[in-house]
C-alpha cells in the first residue's frame, strides 16, 4: 500500500468517526497526501448495522478503510458493556467482514488499554494483550475480529490521545490552572499522543510498513503528573500542582499502572508534539 503526495489523487480512502478528535486531524491529513477522502460518522454510516456497512462499503468500495468510530468513554463502558460491545465489537466485525471479502485495507485504531500494565518496560506489538477493563476488553475483541476477517490490515494502538476537537487532558489541566492546588495522579504512567501524530504516524503505516500491528503514539513516556507539569511548563502557567495516587481519585474502570508502548519511531517525542499543540492552540 502506497500513499504518497504525488502518485494517489485517485486512492479513496473512507473514514469511520470522521467528526471525532482523531478524525478531524487526519482527513485532512490524509488529502494533503493526495488521497480521495470519503468521511462518514453516525449520523450517515451505521456501523452496527451490518447491511448498511455492505452496501456502503460495496458501493463506494474504497481503497483503504481507516475505521476511527468508537465507544471511548472508559469508566461508562464498566457499566454499559452492551453498548461498547456493540459498537467496538459488532461494528469492527461488520467492517473487517465486509473489507476482508472486498480485498479493502483496515486500519483499526486500538488503544494501551489492551495491556494489564504488570510489565515495568515498555510493551512491544508482540506482547500478549490483557485488559482489565471493558474498554480495553471491548478494543481487544476489536482487534481479534480484524486479525481473523482481514488479510490487508494496520492495528494502530494508542495512548493518552489529545487534540484540538474534543475534551482532552491538556485542555483540562489548562482550565485548571487558577485553582489554588491541582492534583494529578503520578503513579499511572504512560505515552500521551496528540491526534495529528496518530494521524502522520497512520499515513506512515500506508505509506512504508508492511500489514501487522503497530504502536502509533508519542515517544518516550510520563505519568499523568509529569504530563500535567510539562503542560503547565510549555504554557508559562504558575500551578500549585500536586502528585497524588490512583486511589486519591477512585474511579469505575481500573487503569492499567504502567502503558508504555514501545512505538518503533512512528511518532515524535512528545513533549516536542506537545509544544506544538499548545503554540497552534494560541
Amino acid at each position: 500500500m502506497f500513499l504518497g503526495c504525488e502518485r494517489n489523487k485517485s486512492m479513496k480512502i473512507l473514514v469511520t468517526g470522521a467528526k471525532g478528535m482523531l478524525g478531524q486531524d487526519l482527513c485532512p491529513i490524509l488529502e494533503d497526501c493526495g488521497a480521495f477522502v470519503i468521511e462518514t460518522d453516525v449520523d450517515t454510516f451505521d456501523i452496527t448495522n451490518a447491511e448498511q456497512v455492505k452496501q456502503v462499503l460495496t458501493d463506494i468500495h474504497p481503497d483503504v478503510v481507516v475505521h476511527c468510530a468508537a465507544y471511548t468513554n472508559v469508566d461508562k463502558a464498566e457499566e454499559d458493556l452492551q453498548t461498547a460491545e456493540l459498537i467496538n465489537v459488532t461494528g469492527t466485525e461488520n467492517i473487517a467482514e465486509v473489507c476482508g471479502k472486498l480485498g479493502i485495507t483496515l486500519v483499526y485504531i486500538s488503544t494501551d488499554y489492551v495491556f494489564d500494565g504488570t510489565k515495568n518496560e515498555p510493551y512491544t506489538p508482540e506482547d500478549r494483550p490483557n485488559p482489565i477493563n471493558n474498554y480495553g476488553l471491548t478494543k481487544y475483541e476489536g482487534e481479534e475480529a480484524v486479525r481473523s476477517l482481514c488479510e490487508k490490515y494496520y492495528i494502530a494502538r494508542t495512548s493518552w490521545l489529545y487534540g484540538h476537537h474534543g475534551k482532552n487532558f491538556v485542555e483540562t489541566m489548562i482550565g485548571l490552572a487558577d485553582r489554588a492546588e491541582v492534583n494529578v495522579v503520578d503513579d499511572q504512567v504512560g505515552c500521551p499522543t496528540w491526534t495529528v501524530e496518530l494521524a502522520n504516524g497512520i499515513v506512515k503505516l500506508l505509506s512504508t510498513k508492511p500489514y501487522g500491528t503497530y504502536h502509533v503514539c508519542g515517544s518516550g513516556s510520563t505519568s499523568w503528573y509529569g504530563f500535567a507539569k510539562e503542560i503547565y511548563a510549555q504554557s508559562g502557567l504558575d500551578v500549585n500542582l500536586k502528585p497524588c495516587t490512583t486511589a486519591a481519585f477512585p474511579r469505575p474502570a481500573k487503569r492499567p499502572n504502567y502503558s508504555v508502548m514501545d512505538n518503533d519511531g512512528i511518532c515524535r517525542n512528545w513533549q516536542a508534539a506537545l509544544k506544538d499543540y499548545l503554540e497552534l492552540r494560541n
